[in-house]
């Protein structure tokens, strides 16, 4: 007959299936093993005290990169001069708001470029 202790300790309730390959089941069955314990409970051990370490890794074209730089500079270079401008007391005009708007603009087009080459929001790796 069970403790009290010994029935708090088996009450998993959740079944989870999960599919492995040959080789992965060798693994687990070898590191169950190692420490006498059941699968189940080697996967717990490996859940509960195995810390995973998540690294992303993101692959560009260098020269892609220099040439979004650049253009990165090249905006702010004229965002730069519009505010010299108004901080000058220079007044505004339709030729400034345009050039806002174009500044603003080609930022999101940037914006784009660079999630594209970074791989999206999604994940997804641009490799050469």
């Amino acid at each position: 007959m069970r403790t009290k202790n010994k029935d708090k300790e088996l009450n998993h309730r959740h079944f989870i299936g999960l599919r492995l390959t040959d080789v992965e089941l060798d693994l687990l069955d070898q590191g169950a093993a190692c420490l006498s314990v059941s699968r189940s409970e080697y996967l717990r051990k490996l859940l509960l005290e195995k810390q995973i370490h998540h690294q992303i890794e993101v692959v560009a074209d260098m020269n892609d990169l220099r040439k979004l730089v650049s253009e990165y500079g090249k905006i702010g270079s004229n965002l730069n001069q519009i505010a010299k401008h108004f901080n000058s007391g220079g007044s505004q005009s339709r030729a400034i708001e345009n050039e806002i708007h174009q500044c603003i603009t080609d930022l999101f087009l940037l914006r784009k470029e660079v999630l594209k080459l970074a791989g999206g929001m999604n994940g997804n790796r641009k490799t050469h």
